[in-house]
């Protein structure tokens, strides 16, 4: 029987201010537990104690940040902490101490990032750079804050199965990913950023553990058998014995925001978070990680991925809602990929019409309510006046690249002029900009999944799984993936980082940085009044913003020359146009705006 106490205590190994280190566990599938050591010759072990509702603890003495450890369950097996700070031999192997607050801060006066000014640029950091490493990431930074990033968002870095992998298979959701470069690493990374004025977003996965190195199981109820995800049995957030886990993960979401300063959470897939609580889980998190956040006096923002169009996460708690800071918004990206590229299968088969970039860009989601034939229901819910700074658009990112057998990018599947369309609806549109990484300059090297398991039987599970996945989406690639297992397959995801003067991408990243600075100088793009529509053969879409005396896009969506709408841009001028020469287009100096070249944006107004 569990006790009555239902006190809930911070997991894993913290040090003292007496110097001692405090160790607790939630164990209750045991009747008793012992920490050993285990590196070395020390083989000590200690007994711990029991505190009530399943956890227990035991203080060490005279040991250092790196000492190894297990815990052994009633005398037999041994596994690593769950709540492990550090897995420097990988997921199989001990635990290490990590003392957090050992770090020297210099950000002292950084105060984050406003969510009215993000531009978000998302990487992977094993294939960001040739190291594929945190350390590896800082010398890049300016290069990014010249661009005009205001913060980057750092996939999954809790430590996963191998030396490469997406991260969304990660079993120790307190640890840093060791072939990353470990805690310290990430520690230096946000210190650097906050140095080039930019925010770090790290995105978390609280919707499961990977299927290689977890061994929860073992302590406890982790999982409940009421619900089902994608990736077998749901976390427990809501059945018998779930609050501990619940504290668990809160108290995760805040360690990343006390102890590494990030400025920002991206909750995965928050669809798959099952809560029948009162209070959903997700809506804890938020509040957790604000109070740590009015502490240290910054900005910290929790954002959430969901397919579900679901205003219900940015509403204020008082409204019902989650109260959450802001949500991908997917409609945007499926909207334009599927026009620009004739893309059907799967949840493209709600999409590929143009009134439906029409509508994306003024009411944030295609599908609000109306009846979506992929999912053979009505699906979404209207925004309404909701601020569009709380929604997260992009024409690129890991997913839907990595949704691709292959992994193509879109610089490989449309034209040079459609990608630039793309990419000045995405900077003109009042939400918030994310860029996957390259995108600036048009990379052509792809992002396919990969992984790098141990266990032979879970590579061809993964083999299958993807299949399955493609099939339950109704994706009919008529092509074959690459071995997400090989090295090669990961090698070949590492960004190129080349853009010589006068090449394609020198020009595509000119375009990507002027829009950048558009939308950080331009007050016309800081105003929330935004206005979209068609022309009558749906061939010309206007989209402006801040009212009639701020700045009028005209994009033609046409493969062919367009006519201009000259009553449209009476008075005005040319600020700026996706066809101009130095971004790659055949625009030249003194070119008649009329007609349009195909596939161009032509941004008018009174001025910048």
């Amino acid at each position: 029987m569990p006790s009555e106490d239902i006190t809930l205590r911070p997991q894993g190994a913290m040090r003292q201010a007496d110097g001692g280190v405090a160790c607790h566990v939630w164990a209750p599938n045991s009747k008793s537990v012992w920490l050993v050591a285990a590196g070395g010759d020390d083989q000590r072990a200690t007994e711990m104690q029991p505190e009530g509702n399943g956890y227990f603890m035991c203080r060490l003495l005279d040991v250092e940040e790196g000492f190894r450890y297990v815990y052994r369950l009633d005398g037999d097996q041994t596994f690593p902490d769950p709540a492990s700070r550090w897995q420097p031999e990988g997921v199989h192997r001990p635990s290490a101490l990590f003392f957090p607050e050992s770090y020297r801060w210099s950000d002292e006066a950084w105060r984050g990032v406003r969510r009215r000014d993000l531009v978000v640029y998302e990487l992977h950091v094993g294939t960001f750079t040739p190291e594929g490493t945190l350390a590896a990431i800082i010398p890049r930074l300016s290069q990014l804050r010249r661009l005009g990033i205001r913060a980057i968002e750092l996939m999954p870095v809790a430590q996963f199965p191998g030396d490469r992998g997406w991260g969304y298979d990660g079993v120790y959701p307190y640890a840093v990913q060791q072939s990353y470069g470990g805690p310290r690493a990430l520690q230096e990374l946000v210190n650097a950023a906050h140095r080039e004025d930019l925010a770090v977003i790290l995105d978390v996965v609280y919707n499961h553990f990977g299927p290689e190195g977890s061994y929860v199981a073992k302590f406890g109820p982790y999982f409940t058998d009421r619900h089902r995800t994608p990736w077998g049995h749901a976390i427990n957030y809501d059945g018998p014995d779930s609050d501990p886990v619940r504290q668990f993960v809160i108290d995760n979401a805040c360690y990343w925001v006390r102890d590494f300063h990030v400025d920002g959470l991206r909750l995965d897939a928050v669809q798959t978070i099952f809560d029948l609580r009162p209070r959903h889980i997700v809506a804890e998190i938020q509040a957790a990680v604000q109070r740590v956040a009015a502490e240290q006096q910054r900005t910290v923002l929790v954002i959430a991925e969901t397919d579900q169009n679901d205003v219900r996460l940015v509403r204020p708690a008082s409204r019902g809602g989650y109260g959450l800071d802001g949500i991908w918004a997917d409609d945007f990206h499926h909207a334009i990929h599927a026009f620009l590229t004739g893309d059907r299968d799967g949840y493209y088969l709600d999409f590929g019409r143009p009134e439906q970039v029409e509508k994306a860009l003024r009411d944030v989601f295609v599908y609000d309510g109306g009846y979506s034939p992929f999912r053979r229901r009505r699906h979404g819910a209207r925004v309404g006046r909701i601020d569009r700074s709380r929604f997260v658009f992009c024409i690129q990112n890991h997913d839907q690249i990595g949704n691709r057998a292959r992994g193509e990018r879109l610089a490989t599947v449309v034209s040079p002029a459609a990608e630039r369309l793309a990419c000045g609806l995405l900077m003109l549109s009042p939400c918030v900009p994310l860029i996957f990484m390259g995108e600036e300059y048009g990379e052509r090297r792809p992002f396919p999944f990969f992984c790098s398991f141990g266990d032979p039987q879970l590579v061809e599970a993964v083999r299958r799984g993807r299949l399955e996945e493609f099939a339950a989406l109704r994706f009919q690639w008529k092509i074959e993936a690459p071995d997400a297992q090989s090295p090669e397959t990961f090698a070949a995801a590492k960004l190129d980082w080349s853009w010589p003067d006068g090449s394609p991408q020198a020009a595509r990243r000119e375009l990507c940085r002027d829009l950048l600075a558009a939308r950080r100088e331009w007050p016309a793009l800081r105003d929330a009044r935004t206005a979209a529509r068609l022309l009558a053969d749906h061939s010309v879409l206007l989209l402006e913003r801040g009212g009639r005396q701020g700045v009028l896009a005209v994009a033609n969506l046409s493969a062919e020359s367009n006519a201009l709408p000259k009553d449209a841009v009476v008075e005005k001028r040319v600020l700026l146009t996706t066809e101009d020469f130095r971004y790659g287009g055949g625009r030249g100096a003194g070119d008649s705006w009329d007609p349009m070249r195909p596939y161009e944006l032509l941004v008018f107004g009174e001025g910048g």
